[in-house]
């Protein structure tokens, strides 16, 4: 199985786009080797900066640089990035509405033996409730690659969570990303599993083990962008299928499972399972061992699958 880190694909395409857009500069809180955006430094050093470990300078300087038309591509850890300068993030970035692409990696669990103050799960919550905010979470390094080509291509503020995880193939080199929509990798009858991220990838391998084990069909959404969400597919797969359950390496609370929940109470009530970290914190160790400890691997995922249906 081909494995690669979103983390990985980012530092990819920023050097591909970097070589198409001479506006785009890039800029980092002194862990640019961590978050990839080494490769990019590497390309264009005069168009690279380090601002050093000042988060706050980091989207500061960004926004200055937007307002006079460039298009900036901040990175640094999630754990850092999305809330050290939510700020600067909410006033300058949001309020002004700024060209600004913040770019957080290292999110969720599977950070690992960083520890819990280092594994950030609630940055899809608090970055989605800001005004002109978009949200994005791609599944794999191929769509990571699409999500970067389209925002470029949009204006305004986003927050792209990426990850250190070395994630499953699921798209080919071909992928297009439409913000707005999620995708239907499989179909099934019997519910619908809306997941994000690495959580993608788990969500197609539950499909297949419940089909074998207990003839249960279950349809897969890949949900990349949290906002815009794509409410029609939301609503289509609750008349279809009847029940939803929402799959993400985030708290239970504001993320994935807050955004379709809303969805599905204004438009069409049905049964919905919110599967993620229970209001926790996270704690060191593996990522397979975290995951299981928080209830978010396979064996896990699908016992609480199995009581809600």
């Amino acid at each position: 199985m081909e494995l690669k880190a979103t983390r990985d694909a980012f530092g990819e395409i920023l050097v591909e786009l970097g070589e198409k857009n001479e506006k785009i500069v890039a800029l980092s809180a002194d862990l640019q080797d961590s978050t990839k955006a080494i490769h990019f430094q590497n390309k264009f050093p005069e168009r690279f900066f380090n601002v050093g470990i000042a988060e706050q300078d980091l989207i500061e300087i960004g926004a200055g640089l937007a307002g006079e038309g460039f298009i900036p591509i901040v990175s640094s850890f999630a754990a850092f990035l999305a809330t050290r300068p939510y700020d600067q993030i909410r006033i300058l970035a949001c309020y002004n509405n700024l060209n600004i692409k913040i770019i957080a990696t290292h999110s969720g669990l599977t950070v690992g033996e960083d520890g819990g103050t280092a594994q950030c799960l609630e940055d899809l919550a608090i970055m989605r409730v800001l005004p002109n905010m978009k949200v994005f979470q791609p599944c794999d390094g191929n769509e990571t690659k699409a999500l970067l080509k389209a925002i470029i291509e949009d204006n305004g503020p986003c927050y792209i969570r990426l990850a250190r995880a070395k994630y499953p193939k699921i798209y080919d080199e071909n992928k297009k990303f439409i913000i707005g929509k999620g995708d239907i990798l499989a179909d099934g009858k019997d519910g619908t599993i809306v997941a994000t991220g690495y959580m993608v990838s788990k969500a197609l391998d539950i499909k297949k083990q419940l089909k074998e084990e207990k003839n249960i069909n279950l349809r897969i959404i890949n949900m990349s962008s949290i906002k815009p969400l794509d409410k029609d597919l939301i609503i289509k797969c609750a008349k279809e299928t009847k029940k939803i359950i929402t799959l993400e390496e985030h708290q239970i609370h504001g993320g994935l499972g807050g955004a379709v929940s809303e969805v599905l109470g204004e438009y069409y009530p049905c049964p919905i399972k919110i599967i993620g970290v229970e209001d926790k914190f996270g704690q060191s160790g593996s990522p397979e061992e975290i995951l299981k400890e928080y209830g978010l691997d396979n064996e896990s995922i699908k016992e609480a699958i199995l009581a809600f249906l």
